[in-house]
Order: structure tokens, then C-alpha cells, then sequence
């Protein structure tokens, strides 16, 4: 049985000059995670907040921080991150030389460990890590930017990692974020996603009927609804 979706607003998104206020809004909303995207303008060209803001945002709620680290090398940031507050770290296999070394030590940090896919990612990177994460996070759209519209040609990708979890009988949960809205929810449900990630579809929107609606969207999704050919992207 498909998983109970997580839905989990990317304050990339909110108003910035009141992440509090709208971080207890959206938590108030029915919102499961917050995601933090963290991005250092060399490895993706835009730069947010770090461990400092995180810390700040901890005592405005007590709902699980999604982490998504967009940054070169970022096993040296690791600790900051579990220590201001993150309870999800996820990481690039092309921002980590070590990789394996990078997971261990999420994990050894008290944080559940993840891997996040590009566009251009192959399954293939991150195959022998597999059993060592708790999420995988497919990007469906180019990361760095809000806004931006989904990328459809994921759809296979993300069915292709769902045949490739079943058959190891794997646990973990397959999360999608970019350009992610109650339209398109089921569809990715359908292929085998269980987490959304959502920021403009719900922030500057009525969160509760947004969050509302792709979680029913989601939950409901057709197996059958999606028609797309099973390759490794």
C-alpha cells in the first residue's frame, strides 16, 4: 500500500520578513514537514539562509525541518545543520565526494539522511546508497530557483526509483519537489512519490484548501491514472 502523503510547504516561498509567523500558519493548516532549502550560489545560483536561520525558525514550531542542501562539500556543514534544528538532511551525490561517508555521518548526527536527484541525475549515482537513506528526493524542475513549472518528463524517473526501492524491498520514502500543486499531485502519486513539496502552489494562496487538496489528490491518485514507460533516467 502506497504511503499517507506528506505534505511539506517550502518556505523558499513564504514572507520572508515574517518566516515565523508563516511557518506556525501553514503548521496550523495541516502542513507535515517544513522544508528549508539552503542554497550557497556556487552549486546552485542563488543563495538563502544557513544554520543561524534554521536555529530561529526551530522555536516556531515542532514539526520535522526537510533540509535540502544545495551546497559544495557539504559534509563540512553537516553538524551545524543537525545542531540548529534539522531533523532531515538531504544531500547531492554530486556535492559529496564521499557519499557514503556524508550519510554515515548524517546519520551518526541524530538526522534522517536523504539523497536528492537533478533533472539531469542519474538513478545510477545514487544506487549503492540506497539502503542508507530514509528519502529520496526527486527534483522536478532545475533547483535553485521558486516558481518554476514541473518538469513531466521526471514522471518516468520517478516510477523507474519506485520499481528499483520495491525490488530491494526498501523502506524509504520517495519525496518530489518543484513546481508540485494539487493539479498535478495524483500524477505523481500514481508513479510512486509520497512526499510533495510545495512553495508557491501554497504560500501567498488559502494554505488550508491548498494543503487540502493535494494531500486528497494525492491519497486518492489512480495506480493505473499514469501511463509512462519504465526506464532509468
Amino acid at each position: 500500500m502506497r504511503p499517507k502523503a506528506i505534505i511539506a510547504p517550502s518556505v523558499l516561498s513564504a514572507d520572508f520578513t515574517r518566516l515565523g509567523e508563516e511557518i506556525a500558519a501553514v503548521e496550523k493548516a495541516g502542513a507535515d514537514w517544513i522544508h528549508l532549502d539552503v542554497m550557497d550560489g556556487h552549486f546552485v545560483p542563488n543563495l538563502t539562509f544557513g544554520p543561524p536561520v534554521i536555529k530561529a525558525l526551530r522555536k516556531a514550531t515542532k514539526l520535522p525541518f526537510d533540509v535540502h542542501l544545495m551546497v559544495e562539500k557539504p559534509e563540512e556543514s553537516i553538524a551545524q545543520y543537525a545542531e540548529a534544528g534539522a531533523n532531515h538532511l538531504l544531500v547531492h551525490p554530486e556535492a559529496s565526494v564521499h557519499l557514503h561517508r556524508t550519510l554515515t555521518r548524517i546519520r551518526e548526527l541524530g538526522c534522517s539522511p536523504g539523497v536528492v536527484l537533478n533533472p539531469s541525475s542519474t538513478l545510477s549515482s545514487i544506487i549503492h546508497v540506497l539502503h542508507m537513506v530514509d528519502q529520496v528526493l526527486v527534483m522536478t524542475v532545475n533547483p535553485g530557483f521558486g516558481g518554476q513549472s514541473f518538469i513531466a518528463e521526471m514522471l518516468p524517473k520517478i516510477e523507474a526509483l519506485r520499481d528499483l526501492v520495491d525490488a530491494r524491498g526498501l523502506k524509504l520514502r520517495i519525496a518530489v519537489d518543484g513546481g508540485i500543486d494539487a493539479k498535478n499531485a495524483a500524477r505523481v502519486a500514481a508513479v510512486g512519490a509520497s512526499a510533495f513539496v510545495a512553495g508557491s502552489a501554497i504560500f501567498g494562496h488559502d494554505y488550508a484548501a491548498v494543503i487540502g487538496a493535494m494531500r486528497k489528490a494525492a491519497d486518492g491518485a489512480d495506480a493505473t491514472a499514469v501511463a509512462s514507460p519504465r526506464q532509468l533516467a
